[in-house]
C-alpha cells in the first residue's frame, strides 16, 4: 500500500471539503443578510404606512387633528391642506424612488410639475430643511435630495409660480359632518332609483 499516494488523495478530498464548507457558509451568511434587509424594509414600510394613515386622518379634519402635530405657521385652511397633501406627494415620490418603482426620469417629471405651482414651491421652502436632515443619511437619500433641489431650482429659474384659485370651502369639523349627514341618505335614494331603472332594463340577463 502506497501511504504517500493515500495521503495525497486524502489531502485533495480535504481541500475540496473545505471549499464546499466555505461556499455553504457564504450561502448561509448571504441568506441571513437578505433576511435582515427584508425585515428592516418591512419595518420601515409598516412605519411609513402608519404615518400615511395618520396624515389621511389629519386631512379629513384639519381643525381637530392638526394641533396634535404642533403649531403650523399657516393661517389659511386651504394652504394647510395643500401643505399636508404636498408632504404626502413628496413621501410617495421618495418611497417609490427608494425601492426603485419610480425611476429618476419619472421622479424628475413629477417634481417639475409640482414645482411649477406656488403650493409646491412653498412646501419645499418650509419642509426642505427637515427633508435634508431625515434623508441625507444614505447615498440613495442624498441622490433624491439632489434631484429635488435641481428640479426646484430649474422651475424657479424658468418662470414665476402659478397660483391656483380655490373657490370651495375646506371640509372639516362641523361642515364635514353635516356634509356626510345629508350625503348618505341622498346617495341611498339615488342608488335605489338607479337600481330600479337598471333592474327593469336588464331583467332576465345573466352576468
Amino acid at each position: 500500500m502506497d501511504w504517500n499516494q493515500l495521503g495525497q488523495i486524502g489531502a485533495a478530498y480535504g481541500f475540496t471539503s473545505a471549499i464546499v464548507s466555505a461556499l455553504a457558509l457564504t450561502g448561509v451568511a448571504a441568506s441571513l443578510l437578505v433576511q435582515n434587509r427584508q425585515g428592516r424594509a418591512d419595518q420601515v414600510q409598516a412605519i411609513r404606512s402608519y404615518y400615511l394613515e395618520l396624515v389621511r386622518m389629519e386631512l379629513d379634519d384639519m381643525p381637530l387633528y392638526q394641533p396634535c402635530w404642533g403649531d403650523m405657521d399657516i393661517a389659511d385652511p386651504h394652504e394647510q391642506k395643500q401643505h399636508v397633501y404636498a408632504d404626502l406627494m413628496m413621501n410617495y415620490a421618495w418611497m417609490g424612488f427608494e425601492v426603485g418603482t419610480i425611476p429618476e426620469s419619472l421622479l424628475r417629471d413629477m417634481l417639475a410639475g409640482m414645482f411649477t405651482g406656488e403650493a409646491g414651491r412653498t412646501y419645499w421652502s418650509r419642509a426642505g430643511t427637515s427633508w435634508i436632515a431625515s434623508a441625507s443619511g444614505s447615498r440613495r437619500g442624498r441622490h433624491f435630495l439632489t434631484i429635488v433641489g435641481e428640479e426646484h431650482d430649474r422651475a424657479a429659474a424658468a418662470a414665476p409660480p402659478t397660483r391656483s384659485i380655490v373657490t370651495s370651502s375646506p371640509s372639516g369639523g362641523a361642515a364635514s359632518g353635516t356634509s356626510r349627514a345629508w350625503r348618505t341618505p341622498v346617495g341611498i335614494l339615488i342608488g335605489l332609483g338607479a337600481g330600479l331603472v337598471a333592474g327593469s332594463a336588464l331583467r332576465g340577463r345573466r352576468y
